[in-house]
C-alpha cells in the first residue's frame, strides 16, 4: 500500500502518524507565563538533539479543532525557560491527568495533585514526583505550520539535570529502576519490559 498524505484528512494523517512512529518517549513540560501561572502538559513528539550543548526538543501541536497554540508554547514565548520532566510507571496516571484541557490560568499541578518544587537555574519549577528532570532555557522555536494540525519544534538547552539517587549508577540511569513508559497510538502506552543488545559493526 502506498499512501499520499495529502489524500488523507488531517485526522487520518494524525492517526496514521501516531500509530507508526512508536514508541515515543514523553516530555512532561512545566512552564510559566509572565504572570506566574504554572502549566504542566505531556508531549510525545519529543527527543534528544545533541550532547554539546546538551539539547532536547519537543513539538507542541496547533489544535486541529480550535486552531490555537498550546498553553505551553504561549508560555515559553513569554517566558523562555521550561523543565522537561520524565515520566515512568509510577506517575503515568498523574501525567495523564495533566493532559486535560484546563483554562490557561488554572494549574495542572494543582489539578493532578502534583508538587512544584524550585529549579536551580530557572524560575520555572519542576515536578517533585518526576524521577528525572531537565532544566532548560529556550534555544529556538522552529515553526513548521500555524494551521490547525500544524506545530513547532521547541529546542531547549539543558542547564541542570535532576536524577533520583536510586536511579543513578556509574554515570547512567538504571532502566530497571527508572521504569519509563512510552506513547503508542490512540490511548495506548508501553512499558519497557523486554530489551535486547546489538553491537555496532566494526569495519
Amino acid at each position: 500500500m502506498i499512501i499520499d498524505p495529502e489524500a488523507l484528512s488531517a485526522r487520518e494523517r494524525y492517526r496514521l502518524l501516531i500509530s507508526t512512529v512508536v514508541p515515543r518517549p514523553i516530555a512532561w513540560v512545566s512552564s510559566m507565563d509572565k504572570a506566574g501561572n504554572l502549566n504542566l502538559a505531556p508531549f510525545s513528539y519529543f527527543t534528544a538533539v545533541c550532547s554539546t550543548p546538551l539539547t532536547l526538543l519537543f513539538c507542541p501541536a496547533v489544535s486541529a479543532t480550535t486552531g490555537q497554540k498550546k498553553d505551553t508554547l504561549q508560555n515559553i514565548e513569554e517566558n523562555p525557560e521550561f523543565v522537561i520532566n520524565l515520566v515512568n510507571e509510577a506517575n503515568a496516571a498523574a501525567m495523564n491527568q495533566t493532559a486535560a484541557l484546563l483554562p490557561r490560568d488554572q494549574s495542572e499541578f494543582e489539578f493532578a495533585g502534583l508538587t512544584p518544587i524550585p529549579s536551580e537555574t530557572i524560575g520555572v519549577p519542576r515536578v517533585a514526583e518526576a524521577p528525572i528532570a531537565y532544566e532548560c532555557t529556550l534555544q529556538q522555536i522552529v515553526t513548521v505550520s500555524e494551521a490547525p494540525g500544524g506545530g513547532a519544534a521547541v529546542f531547549g538547552e539543558v542547564q541542570r539535570i535532576h536524577v533520583s539517587d536510586e536511579l543513578y549508577a556509574e554515570g547512567v540511569v538504571r532502566l530497571e529502576a527508572f521504569r519509563p513508559i512510552g506513547r503508542l497510538g490512540g490511548s495506548g502506552y508501553v512499558r519497557v519490559t523486554d530489551t535486547f543488545q546489538l553491537e555496532r559493526p566494526k569495519v
